[in-house]
């Protein structure tokens, strides 16, 4: 049997990255999508080769339903039947209050955060499902901790997009739990990584920690734990969790 195939969405860098190179440690062959940054995905792709992997990478903006659909179609031509979707692309601004915030803020958000899963969900459902004669499979919804904290004076339209993520992943997982695939997400909480930065305070995770039981923020790694967990057949009694990923904040 042919190893299973797993599309990981923004897999070019931290979480997406890690979980991608994880997989294909074990065992899976692996497709990773990008936006913008093609030499990281590509180094991505690269380190799968050398330690004797099978990894692709397609640039799409998986807001834009033809990027998704020609990233699904792509994957579908150059590596087979998809077996699991990591929805991890996503995408927060800079820190500041919801009074501060414009429309135009909350529509690039929800774009990349909630339309993005949807539009790659729906695709792999149409692939999965044994309604659609497919062999079924799994989806892994990246949410964040800040659905349930809100994300007060930094990004509420984050959290509340991340919120919607999680409804989804509840409403998605009841309806196709009997055509063969299941629907979770894992809710990281304050991880090293760079989308920190992008938010304009790179040291957010030393500044927080103090508030996390654990007394420490987590790894990229830590997090692809979890997620190819619930990807692989070991959590074959698994769906519609919403798996937190915190230190217990």
């Amino acid at each position: 049997m042919a190893p299973p195939i797993m599309l990981v969405t923004g897999g070019s860098r931290g979480i997406g990255a890690a979980t991608a190179v994880m997989a294909a440690s074990r065992g899976w062959r692996v497709a990773i999508s990008y936006q913008s940054k093609a030499a990281a995905a590509e180094a991505v792709v690269q380190q799968i080769r050398d330690a004797g992997g099978i990894a692709i990478a397609v640039q799409a903006d998986v807001g834009v339903e033809a990027d998704v659909l020609r990233l699904f179609d792509t994957v579908d031509a150059q590596m087979g039947r998809l077996s699991a979707l990591i929805n991890n692309a996503g995408m927060l601004e800079q820190q500041t209050r919801l009074d501060q915030m414009t429309l135009d803020r909350w529509q690039r958000v929800f774009s990349a955060n909630v339309f993005g899963s949807f539009l790659c969900a729906k695709q792999a459902v149409l692939r999965m499902s044994t309604r659609h004669g497919g062999a079924g499979g799994s989806i892994v919804n990246v949410s964040s901790a800040a659905a349930r904290i809100g994300s007060p004076n930094e990004f509420i339209d984050y959290a509340a997009a991340k919120g919607a993520v999680d409804s989804m992943t509840i409403g998605l997982a009841k309806e196709v739990a009997a055509e063969g695939i299941r629907v979770n997400a894992v809710r990281p909480g304050l991880i090293y990584t760079d989308i920190h930065a992008l938010a304009g305070e790179p040291g957010r995770v030393d500044r927080a920690k103090a508030g996390v039981p654990m007394q420490r923020g987590g790894t990229a790694e830590e997090v692809a734990e979890a997620i190819v967990w619930l990807a692989s057949e070991q959590s074959s009694y698994v769906t519609g969790t919403l798996l937190d990923v915190t230190g217990g904040r």
